[in-house]
């Protein structure tokens, strides 16, 4: 994504309880004169935010223009994920363009093959066994919050149903009074003026 210079660019993700989210980011300034992004953008940073869904701030750190980050969620809910340059020039003069190349990890947990190779088969089992535990229990996590998500979900259907058939129903016996009214009225009408 593009972002000016001083501008903030934020990133919601749904993230469930208890996950490790990983991200890595590059930061590249636009060339007036090449009419093109540059490949590294030196001496600028990128201050990196993350706010819990309850507006607790879980990470706030300067990195360089190239870097990783990681937190490890403990609520499920939409944590957002801002960015910002740390560029000191005047708002006047930095109207520069910044590309972020960002590709965040959610739940991933990588094996180090070159640990994996320099110990015996046993110990190799043992480690992706283990491996593949962890990201089952993951996968687990992540069908719960969903199951929540989807309780909730049912939960306000069923709510604004029941509101919709009160809501009809009131409807249908302001109408009948209505029409009740109207027909006692006319006939009153009919008999004073003796037309009836």
């Amino acid at each position: 994504f593009h972002i000016g210079e001083r501008e903030e660019k934020c990133i919601i993700e749904d993230i469930p309880s208890d996950t490790l989210v990983v991200g890595n980011y590059k930061v590249q300034r636009w060339d007036i004169h090449k009419h093109d992004f540059l490949e590294s953008a030196p001496g600028l940073g990128m201050f990196v935010t993350v706010t819990s869904p309850t507006g607790e701030v879980l990470l706030s750190k300067l990195y360089g223009p190239q870097g990783t980050f990681s937190f490890t969620s403990y609520l499920s809910g939409e944590h957002i994920i801002c960015f910002q340059s740390n560029s000191t020039r005047f708002a006047v003069i930095a109207g520069s363009r910044l590309r972020i190349h960002l590709d965040i990890r959610v739940g991933e947990h990588f094996l180090d093959e070159s640990a994996i190779q320099a110990k015996d088969k046993v110990n190799e089992v043992n480690v992706r066994l283990e491996h593949l535990i962890e990201q089952i229990h993951h996968v687990t996590r992540e069908q719960d919050y969903e199951r929540e998500r989807e309780e909730k979900f049912r939960k306000t259907s069923e709510e604004t149903n029941s509101n919709i058939l009160w809501w009809a129903i009131v409807q249908t016996l302001i109408l009948l009074s209505v029409g009740i009214w109207q027909i006692k009225s006319l006939r009153d009408f009919f008999i004073a003026k003796k037309l009836v």
